[in-house]
């Protein structure tokens, strides 16, 4: 223990004096709530909406006035549908709104068409969601324009995330991105650093036991990955009053077990590595793997039935499941049995596969 908390000290002197280290360390969970959740949305705002009116009606006049009062639409007029659809082509706009001939006419008589919505299917997301929000309001203004109400609609009541802000969604989930930065990728820059300058041979000279140089080595990130995420969590409550609605011991331990598998892995990919490059293409390797199928960005059961399969080997997977459960849900640990259980698991094996890996002779 003494032996341990000598090289601890080292760690810490060597990580205040860095010029770096301590920067990226606490202005990257900044980054990661104030930024990063607002960039990564698929919230649909400011839809492009080209109108093409050929009736010039006043209920034309009633439709184009309430797509303009929406804040989630960017109206524009056009003349001919050719021009419109230059719109889309130019990626001016993303939805096309065509009102036929003698509409207001037709639609007193009984015989009217619908107005014709082409959208943008480049981007499906904003495309399909922007022409079903058009249509809403179209068809809302018309029924106001008849003196008729909408028909009776199923109440729906939207449970966890009231008010369907998608930055509540990923903030749980972001944290993700913090942890491996922090505890993944730092201690395998700083092992094979280490490796570089040659240092790590006058460690290995001594008696100094490998598991307690390898501890030395993480434990520093572990406190660090802590101290971060209370950070990440005050920043969330301070400037989007995003509160978790769970547990507060149940985070902190998901989140020191996700960090006790991270930090294998930086330890193992550390091992394998003799250069700094070598290690930071792996760690890019596991962060891609980590964004792109463990739930972050897309929802797992939207992936094919082989992808969904092999998420279940990525322990992202099962901290993500509980940072959302908790946060937005309130789940108690004891329905998240499956997931610590597996953080717990992962941990152990990586860790232990990171001991075993370690040579202090070639």
């Amino acid at each position: 223990m003494r032996t341990l908390l000598i090289l601890l000290r080292k760690e810490f002197i060597l990580f205040s004096r860095n010029k770096f280290l301590p920067k990226i360390a606490f202005i990257f969970p900044c980054m990661v709530i104030l930024v990063i959740s607002l960039v990564a949305t698929m919230d649909v705002k400011h839809v492009g909406v080209t109108i093409v009116n050929w009736d010039k009606s006043k209920l034309t006049s009633d439709i184009i006035a309430d797509l303009e009062a929406s804040p989630f639409f960017s109206v524009s007029l056009e003349n001919t549908y050719g021009n419109a659809l230059d719109n889309i082509e130019r990626g001016k706009t993303d939805v096309i709104l065509e009102i036929p001939m003698d509409f207001q006419k037709k639609l007193e008589t009984g015989n009217s068409t619908m107005p014709h919505i082409s959208a943008n299917g480049v981007n499906g997301t904003k495309g399909t969601l922007g022409a079903k929000y058009v249509m809403e309001s179209v068809m809302h203004t018309i029924a106001e324009f008849k003196g008729v109400g909408l028909p009776d609609h199923t109440s729906v009541s939207y449970l966890y995330n009231p008010t369907l802000e998608y930055r509540n969604y990923m903030i749980p989930a972001l944290m993700i991105m913090l942890l491996i930065m922090i505890c993944g990728f730092l201690p395998a820059l700083n092992l094979v650093s280490e490796k570089e300058t040659g240092t790590i041979e006058q460690m290995n000279v001594t008696p100094v036991k490998t598991h307690v140089f390898v501890l030395s080595k993480v434990m520093p990130y572990w406190i660090i990955g802590i101290i971060d995420i209370s950070l990440a969590m005050l920043i969330a409550v301070a400037v989007y009053g995003l509160v978790p609605a769970g547990s507060l011991f149940a985070i902190y331990l998901a989140a020191l077990l996700f960090i006790f598998v991270m930090s294998g892995i930086g330890i193992i990919i550390a091992n394998f590595s003799s250069k700094m490059s070598q290690s930071m293409f792996l760690m890019l390797f596991v962060v891609l793997l980590c964004v792109l199928m463990s739930g972050l960005l897309t929802p797992i059961s939207s992936m094919p039935d082989w992808a969904q399969y092999a998420t279940y080997v990525l322990p992202p997977r099962y901290f993500i499941e509980i940072m959302r459960s908790i946060y937005l849900k309130a789940t108690p640990m004891r329905d998240l049995t499956l997931q610590y259980a597996a953080l717990f698991g992962f941990a152990a094996i990586i860790n232990t596969l990171a001991a075993l890996t370690y040579r202090k002779q070639k």
